[in-house]
């Protein structure tokens, strides 16, 4: 069901503005992305703008009670609103594809651990953490966050805790040959933590390759599934506390 709401807000987007591969427009993303600035000056809203530049016109995006700015942007979703707007909202074609296989893949296997009424609410409260982490990076920061990649780490985070011996059938390269292998997930998954720990550093030094990438919601997601996950598996009588490793995952 999380893929399917996903992949339609994702035509839905485009659909305003923007392409298939591409993304949605910019305007798609401030209006129901979630924006740091907005979210730590309550009351106060932001809104694109055109510049001119010396190589032409471009966007960038303006907020109230900024220096110079003035007036007021057009109607758009209560700010609260976005926080969970934003978790399905994605920027592009790759930055959906990516993250729903991750969900498809990881997801179930958690879901059947903590019940079906308890996963949608991890996923959700993992997203609000995910996000609460990006914004205490930046709490003045303009761009608009999107996208379920906090809450998918969450999922990851809890995985790798339940089930830390699982095997992942993984795709791998080499020179012009693809062979498939058997991972441990938590080699797998822990590669991609410090991976978001390294880049989430260099992003703040300023040398980060990726911008735009809200590596530290990758980070805080992680974190919360990591610490929390215990408290969401189910307790069967006559069963024991930690859940039984499950088959490979392909």
């Amino acid at each position: 069901m999380l893929v399917t709401i996903n992949v339609i807000v994702y035509l839905l987007e485009i659909r305003h503005g923007g392409g298939f591969f591409s993304g949605p427009a910019n305007s798609v993303e401030v209006h129901y992305g979630a924006i740091p600035y907005e979210l730590t000056h309550p009351g106060k809203h932001c809104a694109p703008i055109s510049l001119r530049t010396p190589s032409g016109v471009g966007e960038s995006i303006a907020c109230q009670g900024q220096p110079g700015m003035s007036g007021s942007p057009a109607a758009q979703p209560a700010t609260w609103e976005t926080v969970f707007s934003s978790m399905f909202l994605h920027a592009s074609f790759l930055h959906v594809f990516g993250n729903m296989v991750f969900l498809a893949i990881f997801g179930p296997t958690v879901e059947d651990t903590v019940g079906r009424l308890r996963f949608p609410i991890f996923y959700l409260l993992g997203g609000l953490v995910a996000l609460a982490a990006q914004v205490a990076v930046d709490p003045s920061s303009t761009g608009p966050t999107l996208g379920s990649s906090g809450a998918i780490a969450a999922v990851l985070g809890g995985y790798i805790l339940l089930y830390p011996r699982a095997r992942v059938l993984a795709l791998v390269f080499i020179v012009f040959f693809f062979t498939l292998v058997e991972v441990p997930a938590i080699f797998l998954l822990g590669f991609w933590f410090a991976e978001q720990l390294y880049l989430g550093a260099a992003g703040l030094a300023g040398t980060a390759g990726s911008e735009g990438v809200a590596y530290f919601a990758h980070i805080g997601g992680f974190a919360f599934g990591l610490l929390v996950i215990r408290l969401f598996v189910k307790r069967k009588r006559g069963s024991p506390t930690a859940p039984q490793p499950p088959l490979p995952v392909y």
